[in-house]
């Protein structure tokens, strides 16, 4: 269930900064055994955001079923990077990009599967949680260490 708490942590972050949603990561963990979206609507521990939350909730059902078709989502997403890493070779911080094409294809298929809140950025920032792109850039140690 990592992977579907990185979706809905990737999700919750959009506009709003990684240390406001990591700040509410433990919320986000005791809050969907709740009852119901209203109460989750005022649940303070999470990001308060109707539409993220709905979707977070959509999003859950459409996780098992892909789990239920692929054998796990790892194996569904892994596919959209030829089920090995991208290895990048960005020199600067500014030259990594907030997208890929792998990543417009993943959002595409999500949304073709009944997921919302998906768009590119998040897929990308997903992509990049997971391992599946190296994205350090050239002169940081992590580089080599994740190429390798």
């Amino acid at each position: 269930m990592v992977l579907f708490e990185f979706l809905v942590l990737e999700s919750a972050q959009a506009g709003l900064s990684w240390l406001t949603v990591l700040r509410k990561r433990e919320g986000y963990h005791a809050a969907f055994a709740e009852a119901g979206i209203g109460a989750l609507l005022q649940d303070s521990s999470i990001v308060r955001n109707g539409q993220k939350i709905r979707a977070a909730v959509t999003n859950a059902r459409q996780f098992l079923a892909v789990r239920r078709e692929f054998g796990s989502f790892s194996a569904y997403q892994w596919r959209f990077v030829g089920d090995s890493p991208i290895g990048n070779t960005w020199c600067r911080g500014e030259d990594v990009p907030a997208t890929s094409p792998q990543a417009h294809e993943f959002s595409r298929d999500l949304k073709r599967r009944g997921f919302s809140f998906m768009g590119p950025t998040i897929c990308y920032a997903h992509i990049q949680a997971c391992g599946m792109v190296n994205e350090h850039t050239t002169e940081c140690f992590r580089h080599i260490q994740v190429a390798q």
